[in-house]
């Protein structure tokens, strides 16, 4: 299946679970319309970060919810190997011997929460990585590469969600930002941000997950989405500066 056509798939897939509720999508959606779509009995979805605390988001279940307090709070587990390392950690089942030695607070007591098997997704956009998208099974589970490829899809549209969302001070998102663009192609709308960011880091002189937090900063303050500003600094209608307030020139080239 061709990645545009899964992509639009996948997009369906949580609009309608956010039509279900009644309001605009959000990461919910996306975790809901996962646990719909695989063979996967709970989602849960937490914002990471190495520089500030990490903290669960969203969570389908009281399995799922309990798997995310119990990565954080011990930081270990597939989520915290996903986040550390960008790359998505299966785990078909927990009770794997080199798992335990692995994990070996986590493993046992997933197990006694109710889970077998887990899926860390990590949520990615170039060298910035917000979170991680987990799925659980109770019994022992592997996902053919078809499922692992709807995974993947659903792990980028909740990195976007995610990345676009205007965050209040408690850390939840109050706006799905997707709804009303009709989730316009994700490659460049991911693209777009990812540059921005890289300009940053030259305006600012500052790292990239430095950068990424300015123009998100900025974005939240003033009331605007990611990708309008990013929009605006790609086009150096917006310029950023270590010693100065962001300013606008409109300019455009």
């Amino acid at each position: 299946m061709r990645s545009d056509s899964r992509s639009a798939r996948i997009q369906v897939l949580v609009a309608e679970q956010a039509a279900r509720r009644g309001a605009r999508v959000g990461v919910v959606d996306v975790c809901t319309a996962a646990v719909a779509a695989l063979p996967v009995g709970g989602a849960g979805l937490s914002a990471m970060s190495r520089t500030a605390a990490s903290h669960p988001l969203c969570s389908t279940d009281d399995i799922s919810e309990q798997l995310e307090e119990l990565q954080l709070t011990l930081g270990e587990g597939p989520c915290v190997d996903a986040f550390l390392h960008g790359s998505a950690v299966l785990t078909p089942d927990l009770l794997t011997g080199v798992l335990q030695d692995r994990w070996t607070v986590f493993a046992d007591a997933a197990l006694e929460a109710g889970a077998r098997a887990v899926f860390a997704l990590p949520l990615q956009m170039g060298a910035i990585s917000p979170g991680v998208l987990d799925l659980y099974a109770d019994v022992p589970t592997v996902l053919d590469a078809e499922e692992l490829a709807d995974a993947l899809a659903f792990a980028d549209l909740a990195t976007l969600l995610l990345l676009d969302a205007r965050i209040e001070e408690t850390g939840a998102p109050v706006d799905g930002a997707l709804e009303d663009r009709g989730f316009e192609d994700l490659g460049g709308y991911r693209a777009e941000i990812d540059q921005a960011t890289g300009i940053l880091t030259v305006q600012l002189g500052v790292g990239i997950e430095e950068a990424f937090v300015r123009l998100r900063a900025y974005a939240y303050m003033q009331g605007r989405r990611l990708a309008d500003v990013a929009a605006d600094v790609v086009a150096h209608r917006l310029r950023f500066s270590p010693d100065a307030e962001p300013e606008r020139t409109d300019e455009e080239t």
